[in-house]
């Protein structure tokens, strides 16, 4: 008779149920682990082995082997450990069985120690989902684990004995209190309040945290750009406790979290260099971890010098910034992964940065041939995504030496940002920029004369059936800022200022 032991795995973002099966038989004696296993799982036989030892027990002469199922899922990781060594010891009648309600997540030392596993919360919530009442885990993930919520029972071990020694009723473990995760407040950090002049940029980075539009700043070098994405997180609205589980659980499977603070309550801002390759940014490799897009879910994803990526790498931005997720697709199999973004751009006009901005101090050395040639680095259809591009120019000695003077601060702009967002979610999305074509112009109230203007609009600068619809959608954001209910033309018109890369067309 086989002793069954519940433990779970990952599949992309998600966890699984996997069940750890053991029979012991007389024959030939050996240690086998099937069910698709990867070498870490295969390697688990020796530190079960060496765990054993630690225990003060033995494991006879005989054929053991544990199967992992389903078998035709493969395994990977040594999350894999405790469970089978639980099945094991349960089959050798050395401890008690646990019930069908309890699962095991851990990886073993060749001392009996319990280390800390990645996507510990993913494996959690899927635990609470298909019925497990308890959990153990590895005392460093017990908090992220909790985080399930207080419907599972969650214990956290220093080691293996920690474990035998509760199922035989010899020491119990402490569960793992359930706290409902308060937001932490923002305290010093990047603010709007640094930033002198550039008031222009300042509305359209408000504008595009109020309605998740991706942004396009353009502007020469020093003007503030990278400044200015910096202090794009001190504006955004407050996560909801959805967003921040959804985000931690990416977080968590790319071994990314705090064993003390493991919830993101702050929305994620990433960064990748210029050289990042495509599968940094979208995901993959031979595990299909998230890339840059999926960590940056919910958050910001900020690409500095836009058109030093290369192109390969750009267009992996094309699909996730349509639908909101990404399809890895390898030869160790498929993972799905969230990938709603803010996406926030800066370049400079031309490889020498003075294109458009030449004066006295500065002049352009760049031809108009290699200035076509740097704008072309960034396609048509990527830049026809991007809501809000807009110019942002050179700081004048005014703006610097003024003195006396204090900027609005950050928390006096996300309150507005917060007024809008709620807008739309009575409209049912997060944010203006999720609206459905189909549900943006059911919403969209135009006036006669915004109407006429946006017509006029199309016509004139040649937009897509997409630019129309982004330019909507930013004008919809602006009329809720202004707390109307109807799209006026001085809506339309300052979206249409925002489109500065089309009226170039």
């Amino acid at each position: 008779m086989t002793s069954e032991v519940l433990t779970l795995g990952l599949a992309g973002a998600k966890g699984n149920i996997v069940t750890a099966e053991c029979i012991v038989t007389g024959s030939f004696p050996g240690f086998e682990i099937i069910g698709l296993p990867d070498a870490a799982v295969k390697e688990s036989r020796d530190r079960i082995r060496a765990t054993v030892k630690s225990l003060g027990l033995y494991i006879p002469d005989v054929k053991v082997t544990i199967n992992l199922a389903p078998a035709g899922q493969k395994k990977e990781g040594a999350v894999y450990d405790l469970p089978m060594l639980i099945a094991l010891l349960s089959q050798l009648e050395k401890i008690k069985a646990p019930d069908k309600k309890t699962a095991f997540i851990g990886e073993l030392s060749l001392s009996g120690e319990l280390r800390p596993v990645r996507g510990v919360l993913s494996m959690a919530l899927a635990a609470k989902a298909a019925g497990i009442k308890t959990l153990f885990v590895p005392k460093e993930n017990a908090k992220e684990a909790s985080l399930a919520g207080e419907e599972l029972t969650v214990y956290g071990a220093k080691s293996a004995r920690d474990v035998t020694m509760h199922l035989n009723g010899d020491c119990k473990l402490r569960r793992e209190a359930y706290k409902a995760p308060e937001r932490e407040k923002i305290k010093g950090g990047p603010d709007f309040s640094d930033v002198r002049g550039q008031e222009n940029v300042k509305r359209a980075l408000e504008i595009a945290a109020a309605g998740g539009h991706n942004i396009l700043m353009i502007g020469p070098p020093g003007s503030g750009k990278s400044m200015l994405a910096s202090r794009i997180p001190s504006i955004l609205p407050d996560m909801t406790m959805e967003e921040a589980l959804e985000s931690t659980e990416i977080h968590s499977v790319s071994g990314l979290v705090s064993g003390d603070n493991p919830l993101l309550t702050s929305r994620p801002f990433r960064s990748p260099h210029h050289s990042t390759s495509a599968v940094s940014l979208s995901g993959g490799g031979s595990s299909l971890r998230p890339g840059e897009i999926s960590l940056a879910h919910n958050g910001v994803l900020f690409l500095d010098e836009l058109p030093e990526f290369h192109r390969d790498v750009l267009e992996v931005l094309r699909q996730p910034m349509e639908t909101g997720e990404v399809t890895i697709s390898r030869v160790a199999g498929t993972a799905v992964y969230p990938a709603r973004f803010m996406l926030v751009c800066a370049m400079n006009p031309c490889k020498c940065g003075w294109y458009g901005y030449e004066g006295e101090a500065h002049v352009c050395t760049c031809t108009q041939t290699s200035v076509d040639k740097y704008m072309g680095k960034i396609s048509g259809p990527l830049l026809d995504r991007i809501d809000i591009q807009i110019n942002v120019e050179s700081v004048t000695f005014e703006d610097m030496s003024r003195k006396g003077e204090v900027a609005e601060s950050s928390e006096t702009i996300r309150k507005r940002v917060n007024r809008a967002r709620e807008k739309a979610v009575r409209r049912g999305v997060t944010s203006n920029a999720a609206l459905s074509p189909r549900k943006l112009h059911e919403l969209a109230n135009l006036s006669p004369e915004a109407e006429a203007l946006l017509k006029a609009a199309f016509d004139s600068m040649g937009l897509t059936g997409r630019s129309y619809d982004k330019i909507l959608k930013v004008a919809l954001t602006i009329a809720d800022m202004a707390e109307s209910d109807v799209i006026l033309p001085e809506h339309i018109a300052e979206a249409i200022q925002y489109r500065s890369l089309d009226r170039k067309v």
